[in-house]
């Protein structure tokens, strides 16, 4: 026998194996398939009347411009028709080679064969012609409001992303060539992945976007020395261990979202925002929020900005001595900021220094790429999702956060992990993005409802606490930092909050890059830079095109703009005193803790 009779015999008995995995792999993704529960079809597609409204639409233009409409039809079916006879023409004579591509370019199909083989070429080829058709058909209708306009264009968009080619086994040519090269290996990997991920999940896809085993919150990321100093049951308050001989003399207090865990600002150290500070001297205290579960159903913003966020200024006056303090709120956290400062302005509280913003909405008259979701039937089935489940479940919010950058999010990292059978990538930043928290129903439902449907903050005012509370009361200085790209807080909305707040001393500075990567920018990396212009009261266009641009990151410049704010310095303080002796360790307990029933 020879060695490459031995070869194949082995090469045989590998295919043979994988054959056999496949099968118990196939039984197992029937029984997790069928765990899963029933879902809400609410939370997935826009109602009935969505469809309806375009397609009544659709026939009232068909009516008056009938010549338009089939311009288009006529064009579509002519670029289909024409490159399927160009396509043919090239087989006829024998030769095997694709016809005239002028498509654009396109990340997604970067593997050569998308260009050099008739067939990948074809399919690419249809499938962009069919892409260009849906954007023009949507474009053209013109009886539909903006907000109707927007929302068919984006569930348009989904449905073209998800009818990709790459998205699809016999028609991506990166997965053919891996399970060839690795003799079906990749195609038993990724059948173990997808299994893996549905089984965590009860039956409900969750895209896996990094390698879980990769990372332990207080081990390799949020590991800034501290200690928790103060616990209720909305939060953890930590002090982090001074870096320096000497601090800032008012403390800096950091409210972080709740719909992810306050760790994004310690993920590793050389990107820091936490260990930054400290070595800057400042006296840092940072809020760990309570991933809440059902019994946490009637917890509201007013509970969030009474036990959160006004017993975190108390406790951090109390042990620092300080009758004022600075403090920061990201994303979420500072949309509830603005709302607690104007609280403080009703009640002649004079506690807060100075107020950061990270990419922080406060007036939603803009709805954005969010404007999908903000429509009556999704937020109904929001709301009666979070009613039955007494949370707001954070698989829903990740989502929908995902489906706004679908090709990157979702189809992407399932390409992949499903199809090519790759362990998802160790990166701490998609590991957090998957470490979600839970909403309280009463609180979901306020913001949703209130602040962004209505956005009442900033027009009428908000009712709580006895107190309408306004945009305008936020009256202490201030500096919010937005970013260009983020599609989670759009730069322009965050600009337009803070034309409308009440401070006399307003800052506002514009970072490079999205949502997360634009704030965890630290000057080491000098990737990302920044704007400013002191000219507030222009729009955000001219305030974009008279901005002045720096080199590396705003981290520095806000140092310098909060230094001026907080005294002189002081002996460093150890975390606690004798009325806060330290409960735990940082990063705490609550930001690895289950939902707290």
């Amino acid at each position: 026998m020879t060695t490459n009779d031995v070869s194949e015999i082995e090469r045989a008995e590998r295919m043979q194996e994988n054959l056999q995995r496949i099968e118990e792999l196939t039984q197992r993704l029937i029984r997790a398939l069928g765990s899963k529960p029933p879902s809400n079809p609410g939370l997935s597609t826009p109602g009935g009347d969505l469809y309806a409204k375009a397609a009544a639409a659709w026939w009232v233009e068909w009516m008056q411009n009938p010549g338009k409409l089939l311009e288009q039809q006529i064009a579509w079916w002519g670029k289909s028709l024409s490159h399927w006879v160009e396509a043919q023409k090239q087989l006829a004579h024998g030769q095997l080679e694709p016809p005239e591509d002028d498509t654009p370019e396109d990340p997604r199909f970067a593997n050569p064969l998308w260009k050099t083989h008739p067939y990948f070429n074809f399919v690419k080829q249809q499938y962009m012609i069919y892409a260009q058709a849906v954007d023009d058909a949507v474009t053209a209708i013109d009886d539909l409001d903006e907000t109707e306009k927007r929302r068919l264009r984006y569930f348009s968009r989904q449905i073209v992303e998800m009818m990709a080619p790459t998205n699809y086994f016999g028609t991506n040519p990166d997965v053919l060539e891996k399970a060839i090269e690795t003799e079906g290996e990749s195609v038993v990997m990724g059948l173990e992945n997808l299994v893996a991920d549905l089984e965590a999940n009860e039956g409900e896809l969750v895209v896996r976007l990094a390698d879980e085993r990769a990372f332990k919150v207080g081990e390799n990321i949020g590991t800034s020395p501290g200690k928790v100093v103060y616990r209720n049951r909305m939060m953890e308050l930590i002090q982090y261990a001074p870096a320096t001989e000497q601090q800032r003399e008012t403390p800096l207090l950091i409210f972080p979202p709740w719909i992810n865990k306050f760790y994004i600002l310690d993920l590793k150290a050389k990107n820091s925002l936490v260990k930054w500070l400290t070595e800057q001297g400042y006296t840092l205290y940072m809020v760990s929020w309570v991933n809440p579960g059902p019994s946490y159903a009637e917890v509201g913003m007013e509970d969030y900005i009474d036990e959160g966020f006004l017993t975190a200024i108390r406790e951090v006056k109390a042990m620092t001595g300080q009758e004022r303090i600075n403090v920061v709120g990201y994303c979420i956290a500072g949309t509830t900021l603005a709302l607690t400062l104007s609280l403080m302005k009703k009640r002649g509280d004079k506690s807060i220094k100075s107020a950061t913003f990270f990419t922080a909405l406060t007036d939603f008259s803009d709805q954005g790429e969010f404007t999908p979701f903000l429509q009556d039937d999704f937020v109904d089935a929001i709301e009666g999702e979070a009613r039955d489940a007494g949370v707001l479940p954070s698989q829903v919010m990740a989502r929908t956060f995902s489906f706004l950058r679908s090709r990157d999010l979702v189809y992407g990292p399932a390409i992949r992990s499903y199809m090519m059978g790759e362990t998802p990538p160790a990166f701490d930043l998609l590991y957090w993005n998957g470490d979600g928290a839970n909403l309280p129903a009463k609180m979901a439902i306020q913001y949703l409802r209130r602040l962004c449907q209505d956005n009442a903050f900033a027009e009428e005012g908000i009712e709580l606490f006895g107190e309408r509370l306004h945009l305008r009361d936020v009256d202490v200085p201030l500096c919010s930092v937005a970013c260009e790209t983020d599609h989670i807080a759009a730069w322009k909305d965050c600009y337009r909050g803070v034309q409308g707040m009440g401070s006399r001393s307003r800052t506002f500075i514009l970072s490079q890059s999205g949502h997360i990567a634009g704030v965890v920018n630290p000057p080491t990396k000098k990737k990302y830079g920044h704007y400013t212009n002191a000219a507030l009261s222009l729009d955000h266009d001219a305030w974009r095109e008279t901005a002045e641009f720096h080199e590396g990151s705003w981290w520095p410049r806000w140092d310098a703009w909060l230094a001026k704010r907080s005294g002189k310095w002081v002996p460093a303080r150890e975390p606690g005193d004798s009325e806060h002796p330290p409960l735990d360790d940082a990063p705490g307990t609550y930001v690895v803790a289950p939902p707290t029933d």
